[in-house]
């Protein structure tokens, strides 16, 4: 595996970098969590950020994406997340992975090109409890003439309340399966939930909703690789942050004097900082290995989303607590930005299964 980025992710980087600092810095999530804003990000932005082929990264480009594959996407959303930037494409690469991975030929020619362009949004609604689960869901998709009528509750649907279409998980007798269903169905009802990383979420209810044969994706195997794909993308979001918490540490380190001298002079905190330095570097390892494992459609990428997102959290919530306590009583304050980093380091801990969770499925994967 290659740590040296290529040409064409070195730009993708440096592109996505001085996009998200000045149309998407940290700035912004404050400001639309403020405004209590009704949608949760700015529909323009990301309209914009597919113009640049950002939003599409993915999708091979006969369906309107770059077709660079998720080594580039990694370095993407690791941009991303340095500046928390409030944008749908987690929810949208979960859309067009359920799309890519099992939908027809008539329904990627339907929807993908939108998303890629920024002016529609598609994502997975699976979750139904307070913790990620892969066990047969309990909403229930039974057979009716030429369809199925599909009932249940969704909880935790990222961009929920914004999306024109879900790609929704229902139990189809004894089995799994995956279902486009349009917003506006009947039936389909949509509250906005609140987080606490002032994120964009929604709980659907399913009453009867109606959808054709044809929309049936796929099975099981299709929701996995929709969820361990995204888990992986997620836990290169949730490095880029964990960088840039890090970076912001080491400043205050270096600026804030205590008895005439910088703090970081100190050797305690010196030995903190080059902990989170080592566990950061272990990080970055595994996530690159699993965003490059995808793009070469090799077998171990469900074992090494499990190893990245367990990393991951646990490496993003150590940052994260380390930061409060090395900027001191300024730290638990909403005036400084790493209160923000730290909620984001909660919710996506949870997001997708915790490290326990990661750590308990990459064993049973393993024969345990």
């Amino acid at each position: 595996m290659a740590f040296v980025l290529d040409d064409v992710e070195e730009a993708m980087r440096d592109t996505a970098r001085k996009w998200t600092r000045e149309h998407a810095p940290v700035m912004q999530l404050r400001a639309l969590r403020d405004a209590r804003d009704t949608v949760g990000f700015s529909r323009a932005g990301w309209r914009e950020l597919a113009r640049l082929g950002l939003a599409g990264v993915t999708v091979p480009e006969r369906w309107g994406g770059a077709g660079l594959g998720f080594a580039a996407l990694g370095v993407v959303v690791e941009e991303l997340g340095r500046t928390l930037a409030t944008l749908p494409w987690l929810s949208s690469l979960m859309g067009t992975e359920a799309l890519l991975g099992g939908a027809s030929e008539a329904q990627r020619q339907a929807h993908l090109a939108a998303v890629c362009a920024g002016v529609r949004l598609m994502t997975l609604a699976h979750d139904e409890g307070h913790r990620h689960s892969r066990a047969l869901p309990s909403t229930t998709a039974t057979r009716s003439a030429g369809g199925f009528v599909l009932r249940g509750t969704k909880v935790m649907v990222l961009d929920g309340h914004v999306a024109d279409a879900f790609v929704v998980s229902a139990r189809d007798g004894e089995v799994t399966a995956l279902f486009v269903v349009a917003a506006g169905a009947r039936g389909l009802g949509i509250e906005r939930s609140q987080v606490v990383d002032s994120r964009n979420a929604a709980r659907l209810t399913l009453d009867g909703v109606t959808v054709r044969e044809a929309d049936r994706l796929g099975g099981a195997e299709l929701l996995d690789r929709v969820l361990d794909r995204a888990t992986i993308a997620l836990s290169a979001e949730m490095l880029g942050s964990t960088v840039e918490l890090f970076e912001r540490t080491l400043l205050h380190l270096r600026t804030r004097r205590q008895f005439g001298v910088p703090i970081g002079s100190f050797q305690a905190l010196q030995h903190r900082a080059a902990q989170l330095f080592c566990e950061i570097e272990l990080l970055r390892s595994v996530v690159r290995e699993a965003l490059v494992a995808v793009d070469e459609g090799r077998s171990d990428v469900p074992r090494l989303a499990c190893a990245a997102k367990a990393r991951a959290s646990d490496t993003f919530a150590l940052c994260a607590a380390e930061a409060v306590q090395m900027h001191g009583g300024i730290g638990v304050t909403d005036e400084l930005d790493v209160g923000l980093f730290f909620k984001r380091a909660r919710v996506t801990a949870m997001l997708f299964g915790d490290a326990p969770y990661q750590r308990d499925r990459f064993a049973r994967l393993e024969g345990y």
